[in-house]
């Protein structure tokens, strides 16, 4: 497996196609746009049958670049590198740092494409994808371009490790809405191969992160928490998020019914205001106790427990503290 490595130096778990994948996307392609050439050809021979011979070329060259050319390009462009025979075989076109394409990497792929693929019958194409490391045909060297495997098995020690214990529930009044789905996966691929990394741009990279999460929710990390764990802990109620939202049924209120009285309270009185207090998962709104909490020992008697230790010092330059 040849993977792609970001500038970030993270490791992202793309296989690039070989030749006997992309020769069969090809062929799905070739056929599909070249159905729709022969009838858009017929119907524009009947169409200008009436018009002299040198109108006629002009609309035939026309719908050849239109349909040839231009039908790949703008397919490529609005898929994000999806066509029909890729998704098809499972493959998909993405930059060389793994990010998706835009409009210029498809024109660039599509020109060179007329002649290493529609002028040569793909024989230069094909020599050059077995040229290359990574299956790459001409079209993919100019454009800046990888064709990857989308549908690969997902390997082992690839699942993002659970957040420390001390910061269950920290984050449950997060808002998240405003995280893009990239920057998700930016940190779920750091937390997967933290291990893979040097330590010290694994920390440099989990502090531009942080930084970047920090900025698009809008509240700052917690005190004297290293830049990993804090992403550990937002990712991991991310996917509590998620999961109470898959799993656990909306408790639904009956129609013109509120919430019950508290315990103790008489029936007809507003309810009693929620005041801070310890809350199982530590939401906006409630506050921890200030002091050590003690729980009832067997026999009557209370047992203090004693604080949990402190934090270490946060960097002066990002906030985070280093790794203990």
């Amino acid at each position: 497996m040849s993977g792609v490595v970001t500038g970030d130096a993270v490791v992202l778990g793309l296989r690039p196609a070989r030749v006997p994948s992309r020769a069969l996307a090809l062929c799905i392609d070739l056929a599909v746009v070249f159905t729709v050439y022969v009838l858009i050809t017929l119907g524009l021979a009947l169409a200008t049958a009436s018009l002299d011979e040198a109108a006629q070329m002009a609309v035939s060259i026309a719908s050849f670049l239109l349909v040839l050319v231009g039908a790949p390009i703008a397919v490529e462009t609005l898929s994000h590198g999806r066509s029909l025979g890729k998704m098809a075989c499972g493959l998909r076109v993405v930059r060389d740092d793994g990010g998706p394409i835009r409009f210029r990497h498809a024109l660039v792929r599509g020109a060179v494409g007329v002649v290493e693929i529609l002028m040569t019958f793909g024989v230069v194409a094909c020599i050059a994808s077995l040229v290359s490391e990574r299956g790459r045909r001409l079209g993919d060297v100019f454009a800046g371009t990888l064709v990857v495997r989308e549908r690969v098995p997902v390997a082992r020690g690839a699942a993002v490790p659970p957040p420390p214990p001390w910061l269950a529930g920290r984050f449950a009044g997060l808002d998240l809405s405003a995280v893009p789905d990239g920057l998700w996966l930016e940190i779920r691929q750091y937390l997967t191969r933290v291990r893979q990394l040097d330590p010290v741009v694994g920390r440099q990279l989990a502090e531009r992160l942080a930084d970047e999460l920090v900025a698009r929710t809008g509240t700052p990390p917690p005190a004297g928490v290293p830049a990993a764990d804090y992403l550990a802990g937002v990712v991991g109620e991310r996917q509590a998020r998620e999961a109470r939202r898959a799993f656990a049924p909306a408790a639904v209120a009956p129609a013109g019914f509120g919430p019950g009285p508290a315990v103790g309270q008489a029936p007809g009185s507003p309810p009693a205001p929620v005041g801070p207090g310890p809350h199982p998962y530590g939401g906006a709104g409630f506050a921890a106790p200030a002091g050590p909490v003690e729980h009832a020992a067997p026999g009557g008697a209370s047992a203090p427990v004693p604080p949990a230790p402190p934090a270490p010092p946060a960097s002066p330059s990002t906030g985070f503290a280093p790794p203990a």
